[in-house]
């Protein structure tokens, strides 16, 4: 008896030992995992009613970023209104989480998603300059000190790497254009630059964008933009590479993209990632296989390690995930794609994909 239970005990060791092959010991955490900040984009409304949520974000990470709090829609939804009532609540509760960085998203896109006051505007060329010199200076301004950095223009380019101007078809999509740079010339995004800066001058100031590790066009056309800023004194630090990707992208496209950008000497952050294992096809039947989850977990894996073998460590800004818990994607949420793309299951659990994320960082 006593023979048996020394071999049901080594044989129960083994299986533990296997164990902790490919699961990780509750104490280690992304953050603590990483040479870079790691981060997620939040809700301030998840953060004050989610304590699971809240918890995550406090283990796990050491950046945030605010998913929609800070874009020109919640923070100035009427033209002589700003409401920062939820940006200030992150802002709040990174700095109480040991000072996490925070990173602001964003000063100047060309979706407005509900704010008509902006695409109602009348006004001359100089009157369209002062909204957006004040949108910029009066955001900045309010978060000196709290922000470290801002992703000062969003997604400038159509994915053929021409700038967003007028609504144009590509690749057989409709690809919205850019009523800034309709109303104030191409060289707006120079300008958006130059009143951040001037507003904030210690934060750090990046170009944020999606698609790069698919289209080269786009790489090219941010390359061109950033010789051009560097050439004309145009405060620049950083690009964001969004990294909404899927298990079909090309491994080779986003080590490329990770490549070249970091050949333009500025900081590089993947600043919005999430793993698609749909392909960006809604099918309502799909179903989150074993195979699929494995496919995710390499995926992870994939990116992290190719951000760490292509962007020298003092260009590392770090990777942020585009959310927490895949109940909160905005796959699911705003695309309508029935999806499980982010580390961390509905209920907050870590996946596979967390575990592959984790095995890349190191």
């Amino acid at each position: 008896m006593k023979r048996t239970f020394i071999i049901l005990l080594a044989a129960f060791g083994c299986v533990c030992a296997t164990c902790k092959k490919t699961e990780v010991p509750p104490a280690e955490t992304l953050q603590s995992a990483a040479s870079f900040p790691m981060g997620a984009s939040v809700s301030g409304k998840l953060l004050q009613e989610n304590a699971a949520y809240r918890n995550v974000v406090a283990t796990e990470h050491n950046s945030v970023t605010a998913e929609n709090a800070m874009k020109m829609n919640r923070l100035h939804p009427a033209a002589d209104r700003y409401d920062f009532i939820e940006a200030d609540y992150i802002v709040d509760f990174a700095r109480s989480q040991g000072r996490k960085r925070v990173h602001g998203h964003t000063l100047v896109w060309h979706s407005f998603g509900d704010i008509g006051w902006v695409k109602n505007f009348q006004g001359d060329s100089a009157a369209w300059e002062n909204l957006l010199k004040t949108h910029i200076q009066t955001v900045a301004k309010h978060f000196k000190d709290k922000v470290a950095s801002w992703d000062v223009v969003n997604e400038a380019f159509h994915d053929d790497g021409t700038l967003r101007v007028e609504d144009k078809m590509v690749n057989d999509k409709k690809s919205e254009g850019s009523i800034w740079a309709r109303k104030l010339g191409r060289d707006y995004m120079a300008r958006a630059f130059r009143y951040a800066h001037e507003a904030d001058p210690a934060a750090l100031l990046f170009y944020n964008d999606y698609g790069q590790e698919y289209s080269p066009s786009k790489v090219k056309a941010i390359e061109d933009l950033v010789a051009d800023f560097k050439r004309r004194g145009v405060p620049i630090h950083g690009i964001g590479l969004q990294m909404h990707t899927s298990l079909n992208a090309s491994n080779d496209g986003i080590a490329n993209a990770l490549r070249r950008l970091a050949a333009t000497g500025l900081k590089v952050h993947i600043s919005e990632l999430d793993v698609l294992v749909s392909n960006w096809r809604n099918d309502p039947d799909l179903v989150f296989t074993d195979a699929l989850k494995q496919a995710q977990r390499e995926k992870y894996k994939f990116i992290a390690a190719a951000y760490r073998d292509n962007v020298p460590a003092a260009q590392r800004y770090g990777i942020t995930n585009w959310n927490v818990g895949d109940a909160d994607s905005w796959i699911r949420s705003f695309v309508k794609i029935h999806d499980w793309p982010l580390p961390f299951d509905d209920n907050y659990q870590r996946k596979p994909a967390y575990y592959g994320l984790l095995e890349g960082l190191k």
